[in-house]
Formats: C-alpha cells, structure tokens, sequence
C-alpha cells in the first residue's frame, strides 16, 4: 500500500526534478515512466495497460462507453492518456504520479456522465483519464445479504451475478443497466424499487476509495464524514471509488410488468397525465410507475403531430396483486390482465431497462447502452401537481421539435421517509416526482444550436411549475448550464453554490467542508466537483480555536498555543507571519495579550 508519507516524500523530491524532467519528456512518458517505479509485483506496470492519442486503439477505448457522442467532437479537449489499471494498487499509483506530476485524473467507470466530465474536460488542464472497466469483480454473500461490486462492473451486471445466485435477491439502483456502479452509487442512483427501498447510496454498507493521497480507505479509517458525502455527493470529488460494499435486498419470485401507450390525440390526456400526478407518489410502495413523454406516430390518415405518453410499470407481486392496486389507487388508466406481464425480478430488470420483451438476461454482461446520440439534459423535481392550463402549454413545447425524451419518475415510498441530510441527495419528502428533459440530435455540430435553445427554453418555460429556492437538480444528470467551476485551481465555495445548492440543497455546505478536510489541494477537480473553502476562511477557523485557547488560559495555555501555531503555520504555506503578528510568533507564546489583539484585527479583516 502507498502510504501517506511515501506520497509526501514522493512529491517533495518530484517537485525538484519535474521542470527539467517536463521540458525533455512528453506528459505520457513521464506518467508512464512514474508508474513503472511506484507499481511493483505482483501486479507489475505494464505499458500496454495505457492508450497515448498516437496508439491505435486511443478512439476506440475512449468511444467504448461515452455516452454523450457531444464530447467526443473534435472540438473537445481530449485526454492526454487513458491508463486502465488492472489492480488497486495501480490506481494507488496513478494518484501519487499524478499529483506529483501536476496532472489532472479524470475517472470513468461507465462513461455515462451527462456533460462527459469523466472523459472530456473544459478546464484546459491537460488530464490522463483513469478507465476503471478492468476492475468488475462481483463477490456475493447471499447468506450475509450483502455484494462487494468493483467501480468498474455495470449495474446490469450485479444485476445478473444476483440473479444467478439468488431469485429472491435484488438490488434497488438504475434502470440503465450500462451505468458503472462506480459513479452511479456516488450520485444517488435511483431506480424502479427506490420507493419500496430507497436509493442505491442508501444501501451502501462500506466502500473502498483511494484518497488524494494514494491510501486506500475504508469506512471505518475514513470516518463518517467521508462515507456521508461519498453517497450522493456526486462522483469527482472526494476520491476514486475502488468498490462498494452494498445491502442486498428481497424480491418476490414473481414481478409484474406493463407498459400503456396514450396518444395526446385520445380525448382525456392531459387529464389522465394530471391524474398520474396526484397518484403517483401515493401509490402502494411496491409499485413504481413512470411516464415517458416521446413524439408521437403519425399514420396515413393524419400528418398532425402529437405525443405518446408511455406509462412504464414495475410491481413487485403478482398481477391480480396489481390490478387490485391500480383499481383501488388509479383505475383511470385502464390497466387490465392482458396488459399484464409476469416474470422474475432479473427479467422485469431488462424488460424496464427497453430491451423487447423476451430478451435473455445475458445481455446485462454485454454492458453497452441501447442508445447512444449527441444530447442535452437537464432535470427538475415537482413538489405540486402542475395545472392542465401549464401542461397544455408545456403539450405545444414538445411539439416544437421532433427529437426528445422527457420522463416523470414517481417519488413517494421511503423516499419520503428518510431525512433529507442522511446522505447528501436531498430530494426526499414532498418531492412527488423528477423530470428529466431530453434534446437528442444525429448530426453532431449541425444543429446543435437549435436543440440547445430548444431544451433552455422549455426549461425557462416549465421554471413557475417546478421546485423553487432552489430549484432542486439531480447531481447524476449534470447540467454545466447551472453553473461551473472555471478554473482548474478554483476554490470557489461561494460562486459553486450557484450550483451545489440546486443539487445539494443545504447538504452542500456539509459537502464543502468536508472536501477542505480531506482534499484541500483540490486534487479531484471537475466542471461541477465540490470545492474546498478558500484558504482564508480555513485560517480564520484556526484563528478561533486560537482564541478559545487563550480565553481559557491558565498553566496548558502555552502548551497549547504552540501546538495551534503549528497548525496555523501549516495553514498559511506562503504568508508573511509578521504581517499576522506584528508583535512577532514568541512574543505571542510569551504574552498572549498583544498577540491577540493582532490576529483578533487580521481575523476581522477576512471575515
């Protein structure tokens, strides 16, 4: 293991010979080079676990799982270097060069980040990607109810492991079953079974993680500040996920699906969405029922356009269980036994997932979305029903374009009943149900700028009828519009609240001070990584606890005072303590009183 003070040492004598070390060699060959010294056996270094943009094989692993095609244009800034570490020390190792070398990491489990900040970057710092897709071990413990699941498996894929070993055994998490669990969990990760479980980061029982010091941590060395804000603060910005212990759930042998298509065309549709709104969050906990807004088909009969409403359902029981429900809580939908599916939990996973009914479950192991497009998305989460009059409005902005997808997932369940600070995902009780808006296009560039106004304006349109002060955004489906960290050495805490606050709400001020302990240097930076506190807030902290030192004097005072300079000092790398404390550091030891006074007036004057 790397510990702290090898990295210490490592990049104290790294900083003395990496200018001339720079000027002579390529970034590549300096990674490179790095972690062939710092990677031993058993699990040796090898070169042909990095991709440079001269090898051949660069586009393709770079390709293989981004999601959003819009971060793979040439206009992106690209990676220097892809290394796909095939052991957890190599991951250990590419902290300690990267931070040594001044390299940014990027780290991608699944690739499915909205606005490609796992693959691409806006920063203009050059950065190595760190592809975890080699690391997807599953190990399960049916009798113990739990699975330890490398970041680099796919949800799909500890979906199928379960399965294999257990019909009553589940996991709640996403419904896109190509997501890396890495990055997913540290989002949230919501899916059909959060109303009856809650979130993926709420059956989170330990985890393993590289901190910006190349140790590993895990739960109980890293403490519960750290774990808290690991599930639900978003991926990035604490450390690199190696793996997550998580909470195995029950299932029934038998799960109900359906799926019924409304046309906005049918008389009573807005009224029959209106309704959705009323019900869905009320809904038997067992039962989760989605709606997904799509352009309508048109036949020979009519060139009008319209849409399709898809209301998509997973039940956990049998179907006359569900007809009983629906009859009871939402008979304007019409549900009836031919639209019924039964099957097991692992078939109504793929069944939800969009695969067409009867496809095996080994198609989790191939890991690859059903789609991929360029596109734009942004969220919301409604707390009351929105008016027909808004809905009619919102009908005609739809119709403005011919490629989107908006989808409403109901809340409600034991999201209601968790508090809103057990994790950092704040969307809890009184949310009824999230938006997520989706601009899609096939012609990269050419018309970009239309789909892009496209989906602002429907989001300006749809501000009155959503959540406010803030209005709430989900983290996983990051949207660079609501603001961004535009410096690689940003300590912004302020001006990121401008978007921390959307997708935090008061959890982000938790979130940052726990960033500012545990990675000050700001290491794991993206557009939308959490922020340490700016250095003068972090000094005014010390100053207090220097002050309540000296208010409670007496014969420990200067014992303790040497031990808060020390801190202090360590605080204020680069400073001119005579300009702190003009009476000079011993006269402070010797006479608390004139020092006090100074740092008393320099600690006012950065508040």
């Amino acid at each position: 293991m790397v510990t702290s003070l090898a990295t210490f040492l490592f990049i104290i004598s790294l900083s003395i010979s990496s200018l001339s070390l720079t000027r002579s060699n390529p970034l590549q060959s300096n990674f490179m080079q790095c972690l062939s010294k710092q990677i031993n056996r058993p699990n040796p270094f090898s070169s042909s676990s990095c991709f440079t943009p001269d090898n051949s094989s660069f586009a393709s692993i770079l390709n293989s799982t981004a999601n959003n095609l819009r971060y793979l244009l040439p206009s992106v800034e690209k990676p220097q270097l892809i290394y796909m570490p095939l052991d957890e020390s190599h991951v250990q190792a590419a902290v300690v060069c990267a931070k040594g070398l001044g390299i940014q990491l990027r780290v991608r489990s699944g690739g499915h980040d909205y606005e490609g900040v796992s693959f691409a970057s806006e920063l203009g710092d050059p950065f190595v990607v760190l592809d975890m897709s080699k690391l997807r071990s599953v190990i399960l413990d049916i009798d113990d109810e739990t699975a330890w699941v490398e970041a680099g498996a796919t949800i799909g894929e500890l979906y199928y492991r379960i399965s294999r070993q257990s019909p009553t055994h589940g996991f709640p998490a996403g419904l896109c079953t190509s997501l890396g669990v890495g990055g997913h969990i540290t989002g949230g990760a919501y899916g059909p079974m959060m109303r009856k479980y809650g979130l993926g980061a709420d059956n989170v029982v330990d985890v393993r993680v590289v901190d910006p010091n190349g140790n590993i941590l895990d739960r109980q060395s890293m403490g519960e500040d750290l774990f808290w804000a690991l599930r639900g603060g978003g991926g990035g910005s604490f450390g690199i996920i190696l793996a997550w212990k998580l909470k195995l759930v029950a299932v029934p042998e038998t799960v109900t699906t359906f799926t019924v298509a409304k046309s906005s065309l049918e008389a009573g549709f807005t009224e029959l969405v209106y309704r959705w709104q009323q019900v869905a969050d009320k809904l038997d906990e067992n039962l989760f029922i989605r709606v997904e807004f799509l352009p309508g088909t048109t036949s020979n009969s009519t060139t009008q356009k319209s849409l399709q409403a898809l209301f998509n359902a997973m039940f956990l029981g049998d179907a006359n269980q569900l007809l009983q429900v629906m009859r009871r809580s939402f008979p304007e939908l019409g549900l009836q036994q031919k639209d019924c599916n039964q099957m097991s939990w692992i078939e109504a996973v793929v069944y939800i997932a969009g695969y067409p009914t009867g496809t095996s479950p080994d198609v989790l192991l191939q890991g690859k979305p059903l789609f991929r497009n360029y596109f734009k998305a942004k969220s919301d989460f409604v707390r009351q029903p929105i008016p027909q009059p808004a809905l009619y409005g919102l009908w005609n902005k739809l119709l403005e374009t011919d490629s989107f997808v908006m989808i409403w997932n109901p809340y409600g369940g034991m999201m209601s009943q968790i508090p809103e600070d057990r994790t950092p995902f704040p969307h809890r009780k009184g949310t009824m149900y999230k938006i997520q808006y989706v601009a899609t296009w096939q012609d990269g560039e050419a018309s970009e700028a239309q789909h892009m106004a496209w989906i602002r304006d429907l989001y300006a349109y749809m501000e009155p009828y959503v959540s406010q002060s803030p209005r709430e955004a989900y983290v996983n489906y990051r949207d660079l519009d609501l603001g961004m960290n535009k410096d690689g050495q940003t300590r912004g805490a302020p001006e990121a609240s401008a978007w921390g606050i959307n997708y935090f709400k008061n959890n982000f001020e938790r979130l940052v001070r726990i960033k500012s302990k545990f990675d000050p240097e700001n290491f794991f930076r993206h557009e939308q990584s959490i922020p340490p506190l700016p250095s003068s807030t972090r000094k005014g902290k010390v100053f207090e606890m220097m002050k309540q030192t000296l208010i409670k004097g007496g014969e420990e005072q200067e014992k303790a005072t040497k031990e808060l300079l020390e801190k202090l000092d360590g605080a204020e790398q680069g400073d001119d303590q005579e300009e702190i404390f003009p009476n000079g550091m011993q006269a402070f030891q010797e006479d608390s009183k004139p020092g006090y006074q100074s740092f008393v007036m320099y600690d006012a004057s950065i508040e």
